[in-house]
């Protein structure tokens, strides 16, 4: 299975979720629900992590977070660790809780953190478990709105202060912005995010893969790490050499598979299955053609015109 990406650093602000195993539930009572949120505020004095939105489902939870000396594996492994424990314990079993590791997405937050506290505190009227959000006793949109005393670790200043420097305004105000989107086609910010790994606009997304990716090899591991690095993806390379060499053509088919094997950084089975080749079969085709773009200079010229246009 392909490894997720991790970018951490101080001052890093994330989306987190994580699921049950088999999507089966993970809250089943008030009292796991409670120790739940005991873990966060353990996090928060232990790790450093400031929590600004959560929602608690029922095979599922939401967190906005910030890590302010960069410790996400740290806060998460002590969340979700703790929680396992004692979910384990009180029912007298064993194994793993949640369906792998949690899902944690880097966020711009100037650009998102509003979109995202919306997106997290409507995803009860999403799942038609409640008509509105201040009926669901589970997520920290009461204490947002001030129906509810909010919890000592839960940092909702931050997101309130994009509504107004005056804290009554600033809730009144957010509210009618988390319900404007009431009976509307649900939001979903977190389609936009790049590789499914960093939500934010392009110069956000740029210093980050600048900053904070440039030691870190491009592997067909981590998919994630392929498309920040600007790596074309297979059918990209096809799309391009079909372009410059017409569709169907022998040529164009060993260049695209050639150009796919060396720079998609895509998995031998991917491109296998775009070629209809085996895999074993790819690694050859490709040396071949190598040694043909060696030593035939019309051709070595238009691989490279393929890769100027691609960018690699």
């Amino acid at each position: 299975m392909a490894r997720s990406l991790r970018i951490e650093f101080p001052g890093a602000f994330y989306h987190v979720t994580s699921r049950g195993n088999e999507q089966r539930e993970i809250f089943k009572s008030q009292r796991d629900r409670e120790k739940f949120l005991g873990y966060l505020n353990t996090a928060t004095e232990r790790y450093g992590a400031v929590i600004h939105a959560y929602c608690l489902m029922t095979n599922h939870y939401h967190l906005l977070l910030q890590t302010p000396t960069g410790n996400l594996a740290e806060i998460m492994r002590h969340v979700n660790g703790a929680y396992t424990t004692y979910y384990n314990v009180k029912r007298k079993r064993s194994g793993h809780l949640f369906q792998g590791r949690y899902k944690a997405i880097l966020v711009e937050a100037d650009a998102y953190a509003t979109e995202l506290s919306r997106y997290i505190h409507l995803n009860p009227v999403r799942a038609m478990m409640v008509a509105r959000p201040e009926e669901y006793l589970w997520s920290s949109y009461r204490s947002y709105i001030a129906q509810s005393p909010a919890p000592s670790w839960l940092r909702s200043d931050f997101i309130l202060s994009y509504f107004g420097p005056n804290r009554a305004d600033a809730q009144a105000r957010y509210r009618a912005f988390v319900e404007d989107l009431l009976g509307q086609e649900p939001s979903a910010p977190l389609k936009d995010a790049v590789g499914s790994t960093i939500l934010g606009r392009a110069a956000f997304v740029e210093h980050v893969k600048e900053q904070h990716l440039g030691k870190q090899a491009v592997t067909r591991d981590v998919p994630a790490l392929r498309q920040l690095s600007g790596r074309p993806r297979p059918e990209a390379i096809v799309v391009a050499v079909s372009t410059a060499y017409g569709e169907g053509s022998k040529l164009t088919r060993q260049m695209s598979l050639y150009l796919c094997h060396r720079y998609s950084g895509a998995k031998l089975k991917e491109i296998g299955k775009l070629f209809g080749v085996r895999e074993s079969a790819i690694t050859e085709a490709s040396r071949r053609f190598a040694l043909r773009v060696e030593q035939d200079e019309a051709l070595r010229a238009g691989v490279g015109k393929i890769k100027e246009d691609l960018k690699i």
